[in-house]
């Protein structure tokens, strides 16, 4: 009977210390952070692989808690960033370049996702355009104001601005399938997926694909955060990374957890054209040799004196928009 009690005292001990050990390990404290997209919920490759690392468990295996906020396309992610209300955006290359230049936002790009721009350009093919060698005497379309790119690809073939007539078009399609303008700027990943369900034949050219410099999203962060979470950073993006590797190997995962955010009513082969164009410009000989995200100052500053020679923007140290620290980190280079 005594043996018996001993080792009922002896179990209720172990189960106790047991009990604590959980306990304490239940009660380490994730850190957080708040990533919020630079658009509303999509298939563009940086969000995928935040939506990815979230559902398959890549940030918990970092002991980090991400939440996942959005934003409507207006601008305001950048603001929060610079107020330290987010730690982690996306933005475009030349747009970052540019708020860094003016009205002089501290941001830095931590992991270039998009070796490539995002934009092309488009002529139907019943037009009889089958090169910028014959954009003259034709109406070009621009969103907003011209972009560097447009001129640097008149330039490259010897073409002034005198020569072509330049049309503000917004972000309607349908001005170029009603012929309203004959050429006209597309979002490469989504859409000529839209004219090719409406059943438009069409010739697409990028300015990458003649020398022009050209740069897509960046995972991007400021000054004061990156100097204050350097660690978490590092965790996400190592995390975030891993889910960008994993949607390329499991598309139909990836777009099971977009379509959780996005939401039914999204089109899914939309998304899945938008995935897999986005996968496509997230290679270059420098992701090759580096590892997806990687970017150089040489990049940087291509793009950056594209922008000045056509007075985009005033010119701003190089050095400071970009860090490849981070990705180092998270690579485990030293």
């Amino acid at each position: 009977m005594k043996r018996l009690s001993y080792f009922l005292f002896l179990f209720l001990i172990l189960s106790f210390c047991v009990g604590c050990s959980r306990q304490q390990t239940t009660d380490i404290e994730k850190d957080v952070l708040v990533f919020m997209a630079g658009y509303k919920p999509q298939a563009s490759l940086p969000f995928v692989g935040v939506y990815v690392a979230e559902q398959m468990g890549f940030y918990d295996e970092e002991n980090l808690e991400v939440k996942i906020l959005h934003t409507a396309g207006s601008g305001e992610h950048l603001q929060l960033l610079a107020a330290g209300k987010v730690d982690v955006t996306t933005q475009d290359a030349a747009i970052l370049l540019q708020r860094r230049s003016e009205p002089g936002l501290p941001l830095v790009s931590i992991a270039l996702i998009g070796q490539k721009g995002q934009q092309a350009y488009v002529a139907l093919q019943e037009s009889g355009i089958e090169s910028p060698e014959q954009w003259a005497g034709h109406s070009i379309g621009y969103r907003g104001t011209p972009p560097p790119d447009l001129f640097a690809m008149l330039h490259s073939f010897n073409l002034d601005e005198d020569v072509v007539k330049l049309i503000n078009v917004g972000f309607d399609l349908r001005i170029f399938t009603e012929k309203k303008v004959d050429i006209y700027p597309v979002f490469k990943s989504n859409e000529p997926f839209m004219l090719d369900s409406w059943g438009f034949n069409y010739h697409l050219w990028d300015s990458a694909d003649y020398g022009i410099p050209s740069m897509g999203l960046c995972f991007v962060t400021s000054d004061t955060i990156l100097d204050t979470k350097l660690n978490e950073l590092t965790r996400f993006l190592r995390a975030t990374i891993k889910g960008i590797y994993f949607a390329q190997e499991n598309s139909e995962v990836a777009l099971e957890s977009v379509m959780r955010y996005s939401g039914p009513e999204t089109d899914i082969e939309l998304m899945r054209f938008m995935l897999e164009s986005e996968i496509l410009d997230s290679v270059s000989n420098i992701s090759k040799q580096y590892g997806l995200g990687w970017q150089t100052y040489d990049q940087w500053k291509k793009l950056a004196d594209l922008l000045v020679d056509y007075d985009i923007m005033k010119p701003v140290d190089i050095s400071s928009v970009f860090t490849t620290k981070v990705l180092k980190d998270a690579q485990g280079m030293h």
